[in-house]
């Protein structure tokens, strides 16, 4: 199955603040919108973002609800370069954005940022892809080997990277041979038996496909849940899930 992470989906509450903070603090511009009669869904991303690269996709509901985050959502996480980490900072703070984990509380490797609605953003050292372009999305899992052989099986996804530290560890997959600047996934693994909620903020990441009908054969072949299929969804797109209950879906690719 050709695959490459296409997008990953969040809610907000207010469209035009979002958008606002968007297009001035990571300087993204949007790249398509799609407008419904309760919702509507808006693309960004940077200006130079690679042609694997995946956008955010912002979903705002017309009836003007809220949101909890849950803590089966993790972050997305976007790019500055090398030695760049400081200063992006820095830049962020200057504007008015949050301070939520500074580098130096990160020992300089990464740091953290939220948007309005409280998404996280982390913010990590990176000499590929476009300024702040998608580098992974994180999402918790509760049986990392479920997990990793959820990917693996329906998706032929690899684990390409892995960090294992005292309480925790954080597994990276995507597809084989996908260029660095596109986005991987990151499925963070605690050790302590905890159980998640989705909470209603995260949405899901979207996987391209070239055929959807022939993905979505595959996926049913290879016993991925069917949560939303293709007919369902005007042969447009369809959703599966993973094991946890986060999100899946296939869009075509062109």
């Amino acid at each position: 199955m050709e695959t490459t992470f296409d997008h990953v989906m969040i809610r907000v509450e207010d469209l035009d603040e979002s958008l606002d903070w968007y297009k001035t603090h990571l300087n993204y511009e949007e790249k398509g919108r799609w407008e419904a009669d309760t919702f509507t869904n808006v693309f960004l991303g940077p200006e130079t973002v690679h042609d694997d690269g995946a956008l955010l996709e912002l979903t705002y509901n017309h009836d003007g609800r809220s949101y909890e985050l849950g803590d089966g959502w993790g972050h997305i996480a976007v790019r500055v370069p090398e030695d760049a980490l400081q200063e992006s900072y820095d830049q962020l703070m200057a504007e008015g954005v949050d301070d939520y984990r500074d580098p130096e509380s990160c020992g300089n490797r990464y740091a953290f940022v939220k948007d309005p609605d409280g998404h996280e953003i982390e913010i990590v050292k990176r000499d590929h892809g476009a300024m702040w372009s998608l580098d992974h999305t994180m999402i918790r899992v509760e049986d990392a080997d479920e997990a990793l052989g959820y990917w693996s099986r329906k998706f032929e996804y690899d684990e390409v990277s892995r960090w294992e530290a005292d309480t925790f560890a954080n597994y990276f997959v995507e597809p084989a041979g996908a260029p660095e600047e596109a986005m991987s996934l990151e499925l963070t693994y605690n050790y302590d038996g905890r159980t998640y909620t989705m909470g209603d903020a995260w949405g899901h990441v979207a996987i391209a496909v070239d055929d959807l009908d022939a993905a979505w054969a595959q996926l049913m072949e290879r016993e991925a849940p069917d949560y939303r299929d293709p007919e369902s969804c005007n042969n447009r797109y369809a959703f599966t899930k993973d094991q946890d209950g986060h999100e899946v879906e296939l869009v075509t690719s062109d």
